[in-house]
């Protein structure tokens, strides 16, 4: 980052000092020592730290951000005094939008927080239908955005980045989809099949990341001796997967696998027991992670899998 750089008022010296003592209360938080400044420190009032925070609290990804009021309230009652850096007390203001689960309402909520409330920091979390588009209306603000709940290649490679250049302003945590990929593997080999495997990827930057030929499913399988049937991407929210699911039984596939939301896991679940597809293991990412989805299948969902988090 350029030091001479100066956005909202803050230079990016008092930017990342004051970042750092935010990640630094977290952490005590999250140890059980709550850190706080009563009203007894004397220290001068300092201007108002915002953190931005975009998240799908509604639409099909909303089991994602179930838990995120209660986290919030917690941190809000961390930082309810103010954070000290040196001989300043920061209020800290946690500014919680909505993206709806979808894309143009994520990046609608990033610039407003960004060019509208003037926040210092963005925090952004679960599937890249919400992060990707924050962290490139941060990327374009040179705002900082923290990133999580979604495996780094989407992420990283869904922005069209290029390892060798990265990025300056947005940073991910997760795992990737080796681990995935690993735990995925582990699985079906507790089970005999033909080692048929039958792919179910949509056309978005999850999808195209785990049907990649080079850092997806495709080549970590081939190296494990199944065969994989991709019929070819498929529109989010579909409503109709005869194609798929005919692929999948002229190729035999015993496996089935991929990455989708939780209606598009029971729209095809139940158009293939419909059409006579049972194959004997069905893995699913991302759509099936949350009781609350595995509730609305209902009886469907017996016997299917996914990875925790």
């Amino acid at each position: 980052m350029n030091d001479k750089r100066d956005v909202h008022g803050l230079s990016d010296p008092e930017r990342r000092r004051i970042i750092r003592t935010l990640g630094a209360t977290a952490l005590s938080a999250g140890l059980g020592s709550l850190v706080g400044f009563s009203s007894s420190v004397l220290a001068a009032s300092a201007r108002k730290v915002k953190i931005g925070f975009v998240t799908p609290l509604t639409g099909p990804l909303a089991p994602f951000g179930e838990a995120d009021k209660f986290v919030i309230d917690g941190m809000r009652e961390v930082f309810k005094n103010g954070i000290q850096v040196g001989d300043k007390i920061h209020p800290v203001d946690i500014i919680v939008k909505n993206s709806e689960s979808n894309p143009n309402k994520a990046g609608e909520a990033a610039s407003n927080l960004i060019l509208r409330d003037k926040i210092d920091l963005m925090l952004a979390a679960s599937t890249v239908e919400t992060i990707n588009p924050v962290a490139d209306q941060c990327e374009l603000n040179g705002v900082p955005c923290i990133s999580t709940v979604s495996p780094w290649q989407p992420w990283f490679f869904g922005r069209g980045a290029k390892p060798e250049t990265g990025f300056e302003w947005t940073y991910h945590f997760f795992w990737g989809l080796e681990d995935v990929i690993g735990v995925f593997l582990d699985m079906w080999k507790s089970v005999p099949t033909n080692n048929v495997v039958g792919g179910l990827f949509p056309n978005d930057a999850d999808g195209n990341a785990w049907g990649d030929a080079k850092f997806g499913l495709p080549p970590a399988l081939a190296k494990e001796g199944l065969k994989l049937t991709d019929p070819g991407r498929y529109q989010v929210l579909n409503s109709d997967f005869s194609a798929q699911i005919a692929a999948f039984k002229k190729a035999g596939c015993e496996i089935v696998t991929g990455n989708m939301i939780p209606p598009d896991v029971k729209t095809f679940w139940t158009q293939a027991r419909q059409q006579g597809f049972k194959p004997k293991v069905v893995s699913i990412g991302k759509g099936l992670l949350f009781p609350a989805a595995v509730e609305a299948m209902g009886d469907l969902a017996e016997g299917m899998s996914t990875e925790r988090l």
